[in-house]
């Protein structure tokens, strides 16, 4: 993904969203951990990305940056928060350098030396001039993300776009190519790679006279935009679980006062920060669809832990882990979660429910959302009105929001404390619509 974190501004998107702006800029600045001046400088680079990628609207650009936010992100079929992405969070001269690399290998093959001349004849005169290195160091960069590809060859290499697939598709096999990528981004995880290559598809389509209807015929409304934020570290994550590394993050825990501190870089100016260190071994991702969440499942000192993506800040990978001691960590923590409905590792318990027929429906939309959705749970009992389903968990916790979402189709024989808690849910839910 990008090239350098964006931990900050991340965190404040988040803020912004849940908040829909209704926080002061001191409240803002003491929840992320951050100086007021420091706010303002990054409210003022999120507004400069979020008006270059929407330049084509000006009259957005008069809104105010929360009330775009607040307002338009439920209108667009795009998440809104996914600029950021696009943003890259590189720098202005990278950005610069990068662009005319690319456009420098789209029409030929080039060496190094080669695009290090066209460079620094092509950057503006402000802009710092980069040397060998930096352009070796964004060549290597662009080929491990599949931008651009090296010639077969001896040295001096020669690197190109790696653009091969569009090319060989007409315009037709490019527009269902582009559905299917669409279809694929909004509704599986994770979405973010698929919204970009999306994008570069879309952009490639209308540059070739497609017309534009051609290429929007699904509109969708995303819901939780929390999970793209969240997908910043998952590749990190991933990496670091396949190449079976320890990893280095600063972690907020969802209590926690703050939800983002900067880096201590100036020892005159150092200062605790509000999140806790932590260093572990990265070994199972999962994520909650009910509510949109990631969470990383790891080993460390205090044994088994597990952490919302979203309270991880300044991550790092540490050095590896013997092959054997990573396999034997899997294989408990698989144990640990061979009953959990989600990541509860707690002791097992059997569940038995009593489902409810809808009375004159067919199918019985009940019957099928449980098969579906009731993971390894069975039907054990079927009555002419009703039907008995029976899951071993570990812990109530988890499941208890998927039965409470069946209302009043649903009933719960056992546990006897699950049943007496839900009595309770349910009798506090009543009381909010007593007559007043």
């Amino acid at each position: 993904m990008a090239k350098e974190s964006f931990d900050k501004e991340i965190q404040f998107l988040r803020m912004l969203v849940l908040t829909s702006g209704a926080f002061s800029r001191q409240q803002f600045a003491e929840r992320l951990g951050i100086s007021v001046h420091t706010f303002d400088k990054t409210i003022r680079r999120l507004k400069d990305i979020a008006s270059s990628m929407h330049q084509q609207n000006p009259q957005d650009q008069s809104l105010e940056f929360a009330q775009a936010i607040r307002y338009s992100y439920y209108d667009s079929t795009d998440p809104m928060l996914l600029f950021l992405f696009r943003a890259k969070s590189v720098k202005e001269s990278e950005s610069h350098r990068i662009s005319l690399l690319l456009g420098a290998m789209n029409d030929q093959a080039l060496t190094a030396m080669e695009l290090l001349d066209m460079c620094c004849s092509g950057l503006h005169a402000d802009l710092p001039m980069p040397d060998e290195k930096t352009i070796r160091s964004d060549l290597k960069y662009l080929e491990e993300v599949g931008v651009i590809k090296r010639e077969p060859g001896r040295r001096p290499y020669r690197y190109r776009i790696q653009n091969d697939l569009v090319r060989s598709l007409s315009d037709e096999e490019l527009v269902d190519l582009y559905d299917f990528v669409d279809v694929m981004a909004n509704t599986q995880i994770p979405s973010v790679q698929g919204y970009l290559l999306r994008d570069g598809l879309k952009k490639h389509l209308l540059r070739s006279a497609a017309r534009p209807h051609a290429v929007e015929p699904f509109l969708y409304k995303y819901h939780y935009y929390s999970r793209i934020l969240d997908e910043a570290h998952l590749f990190t994550l991933l990496s670091a679980i396949r190449r079976r590394c320890k990893v280095r993050f600063l972690y907020f825990s969802p209590k926690s006062e703050q939800s983002y501190a900067s880096k201590n870089t100036n020892p005159l100016f150092e200062k605790e920060t509000g999140g806790r260190p932590e260093k572990t071994l990265p070994l199972k991702i999962v994520y909650d669809h009910q509510y949109g969440r990631w969470y990383l499942l790891a080993y460390g000192r205090e044994g088994f832990r597990k952490y919302r993506m979203e309270g991880i800040t300044q991550i790092e990978e540490a050095e590896p882990a013997a092959e054997d001691w990573f396999e034997t960590k899997t294989n408990e923590l698989t144990e640990k979660l061979r009953y959990s409905w989600l990541i509860d590792t707690g002791p097992p318990v059997t569940v038995r429910v009593r489902f409810f027929n809808p009375q004159g429906s067919e199918p019985n939309f009940v019957k099928e959302r449980v098969a579906l959705q009731g993971q390894w749970g069975q039907i054990v009992l079927e009555e002419e009105h009703s039907f008995i389903y029976e899951i071993t968990v570990n812990g109530t916790t988890e499941i208890k929001p998927w039965l409470r979402s069946f209302g009043s189709s649903c009933e719960i024989l056992e546990p006897g404390q699950l049943r007496r808690d839900m009595i309770a849910e349910w009798k506090e839910i009543q009381s909010y619509y007593e007559s007043v």
